[in-house]
């Protein structure tokens, strides 16, 4: 039991700074992201001794699995959110077009952002991406190229910063 502890410790150490980027990008806001972690990193430990091979693309499953769950229980019980307090903006120029772009995340709908998530922070190929989803390869073609287009609609001046406008890398 002591091997298989150092083993998840190392693990999250080691990946934990990235998983939570990932955890964070789903889930909008920096307390829901340590959540999310937590809740799957201890779904990943139960089963750790019987997790082959790299376990960061079998935790990230879990996070993005729970992410969806945790869309539809909210939308079953009809949640109103509160306000939260504003995060303090990092220092520079683009600090303005940062929280825009997150307020504009925050606005697509949850398989949109997933399939925003994936394909462009975890550069993840359009395969991939349906694979982890469980759709179909044109699925997430087509939810990444409305999610960008609505992205560019809700930040004017979004277009002239990114060339990366290809969805069927």
């Amino acid at each position: 039991m002591a091997e298989v502890d150092g083993e998840f410790t190392a693990f999250v150490n080691e990946r934990g700074a990235a998983l939570l980027r990932v955890a964070y990008a789903l889930a909008g806001s920096q307390h829901a992201a340590e959540d999310l972690l937590q809740n799957a990193l201890a779904k990943a430990y139960v089963r750790w001794p019987r997790i082959h091979g790299d376990a960061e693309p079998y935790v990230k499953r879990i996070l993005y699995h729970d992410q969806v769950s945790g869309w539809r229980r909210r939308a079953r019980r009809a949640e109103v959110p509160v306000a939260e307090l504003p995060e303090r903006p990092a220092a520079g120029d683009d600090s303005d077009l940062r929280l825009l772009v997150r307020d504009a995340l925050r606005a697509l709908p949850p398989r949109q952002r997933a399939v925003l998530t994936l394909r462009y922070l975890e550069d993840l190929s359009v395969e991939q991406t349906a694979a982890l989803l469980g759709c179909r390869p044109g699925t997430v073609a087509s939810q990444s190229a409305k999610a960008l287009a609505r992205l560019r609609k809700l930040v004017p001046g979004l277009d002239g910063l990114t060339n990366r406008t290809e969805v069927t890398r």
